[in-house]
């Protein structure tokens, strides 16, 4: 990996962090077309760059995040432990997913069919009512959450898709989403980095200098782009629903999967 590429991986983490695509996916998908798939660098960089575009949550709802009643913060707890006990014991078993392209292409096709139906079902069947988060509901959206630990189906999607089939309103569940996002990925960031980087009995520090510029940069850049891209989010989110994105995970997911089997003959993917 290069600062270029580094950038690139970046700018996409910041714009599809939020939005119901996956980011790891695109991630993912992008590394193999610029043949970094397999560096170690890499892999690591595909979880902690995460953090730089959870940070722009921190920093545009600052506010609401840090002063909220107890409420909020245990049904983040509660939302955030499924995945959180599932992500841990199975994390070593579902590396080798990082590397698979074509597990993200279906993903993201399938993916996309499900927010079709899901906004279908949502228009039909609540169309004006729109019921808070519950403790019971939290506790659902982590369950659905679980689904995001292969890469391409998307946390925030998961989220998204298992707030509207609750009756929970489109803006509701989306900065419940965005909200979720810090404890989720800040664990997730964490525990690869002491995965990859530090022996478990004597603690060696093993980063080069290349590699913490390399994660710091893309960290930076994701956090500038996720800013931009969340102000954008929001504003379209009033007038609009998350049909578009499904389609576009649709279209991604066919493309890549005529990528996969036309160019996987050269080698390529």
């Amino acid at each position: 990996m290069n600062y270029i590429q580094s950038i690139l991986l970046g700018i996409i983490e910041g714009i599809t962090e939020f939005l119901p695509i996956s980011s790891t996916g695109h991630m993912i998908l992008a590394a193999s077309i610029m043949g970094i798939l397999e560096d170690k660098i890499t892999n690591l960089f595909l979880v902690s760059v995460q953090l730089g575009a959870v940070l722009s949550v921190v920093f545009l709802y600052r506010n609401k995040f840090f002063f909220q009643k107890w409420d909020f913060y245990l049904k983040i707890f509660v939302a955030s432990f499924p995945v959180g006990i599932l992500g841990f014991f199975s994390s070593k078993k579902t590396n080798f997913l990082l590397v698979d392209p074509l597990i993200v292409a279906l993903s993201l096709f399938i993916g996309g069919l499900v927010i079709l139906k899901a906004e279908n079902f949502y228009e039909k069947n609540y169309p004006n009512k729109r019921n808070r988060i519950t403790y019971f509901k939290a506790f659902i959206i982590g369950l659905f959450q679980c689904m995001a630990l292969i890469p391409g189906v998307s946390r925030s999607a998961t989220t998204i898709v298992s707030c509207m089939l609750q009756n929970v309103n489109r803006r509701k569940a989306i900065e419940f989403s965005f909200f979720l996002s810090v404890p989720v990925i800040g664990i997730a960031t964490c525990k690869k980095l002491f995965d990859y980087y530090f022996q478990l009995n004597s603690f060696t520090f093993t980063f080069t200098f290349k590699e913490i510029k390399l994660l710091f940069l893309g960290n930076i850049v994701a956090f500038i782009t996720g800013i931009i891209v969340l102000k954008y989010f929001m504003k379209y989110l009033k007038k609009n629903n998350f049909k578009l994105f499904g389609y576009y995970r649709i279209i991604l997911g066919i493309f890549f999967l005529v990528i996969h089997y036309l160019i996987k003959p050269l080698g390529k993917f």
